[in-house]
């Protein structure tokens, strides 16, 4: 019995089969962890949603920017933009059965010293902390008023933590920082517009998992979202975007001693709206 967890698949249903057989998951015996961002830029979102929502159990799936942005087009809230290629579950039959399991995943995932984020925790968090704040936004996405909160969700602002934020500023923050945060100052401030890799960062920031006494460094935390950093293996931090949807590779790491697995994904070539 092992556990992978799995690096952004947005959309790129063929290379995910292929990283399984490579892998020779067998669902009656093993589970996949996946780092969230199952959907969009590429060409199979709704194939991706049916299959991990079809393993039940044996998946567990973190939500991620993307996934969100397709929970708020679908209800209206913005309109899709030209590089979104998550339409294929908009004109599914199953379309709502497909939304709705994708409004009930988690924003965090804890499991012993092993914490799973989309992108990141800010430094002021625990993960004792991060997982009841994480708690907070799937309530709101999970209850009767989740349109209101797609609705005021996006802005980059509250910029930084305060534990007396409130209403929809306190849940816009654990949002932004879960599912797009790359870069932290140390008092926690975050930016969202650098996509890059650690070359020429900001003047000021760091990547949040470098913020010195990082309340969380006492877990690994596996994450996604920065295919432009790719692999990272730390024992404090596990990054796992590779940069399938560009062209480069799809990941699995197995929880038991690390191992990593990679399938080449070259059908993605030359796509330059990954992220």
């Amino acid at each position: 019995m092992s556990t992978y967890v799995v690096g952004d698949v947005q959309g790129c249903y063929e290379p995910l089969r292929r990283l399984l057989d490579r892998i020779a998951f067998d669902p009656a015996r093993d589970t996949l962890w996946f780092v969230g961002d199952l959907v969009n830029r590429g060409p199979q979102s709704r194939e991706v949603v049916r299959f991990v929502k079809a393993l039940g159990e044996q998946a567990i799936t973190v939500l991620g920017n993307h996934d969100l942005a397709l929970l708020v087009v679908a209800e209206g809230v913005e309109k899709a933009h030209a590089t979104d290629t998550f339409q294929d579950i908009l004109a599914a039959p199953d379309r709502d059965e497909l939304l709705h399991w994708l409004r009930h995943r988690k924003m965090i995932h804890t499991a012993g010293k092993h914490v799973m984020v989309h992108a990141g925790l800010l430094p002021q968090w625990s993960v004792q902390q991060a997982a009841a704040l994480g708690c907070e936004v799937e309530h709101a996405l999970r209850g009767d008023g989740h349109r209101e909160f797609l609705r005021q969700m996006y802005g980059d602002e509250p910029a930084r933590w305060s534990d007396e934020l409130a209403g929809f500023a306190r849940l816009r923050v654990i949002t932004n920082a879960m599912t797009r945060m790359r870069l932290s100052r140390a008092d926690g401030t975050m930016e969202f517009r650098h996509k890059a890799g650690l070359g020429r960062l900001p003047a000021g920031f760091m990547p949040w998992y470098d913020v010195p006494a990082r309340a969380s460094a006492d877990a690994t935390v596996l994450f996604g979202h920065w295919a432009s950093l790719g692999l990272v293996v730390r024992p404090d931090v596990i990054a796992l975007d590779t940069g399938c949807v560009w062209g480069r590779a799809l990941s699995a790491l197995r929880l038991e001693d690390r191992r990593i697995v990679q399938c080449d994904c070259p059908e993605m070539a030359g796509n330059s709206v990954g992220e």
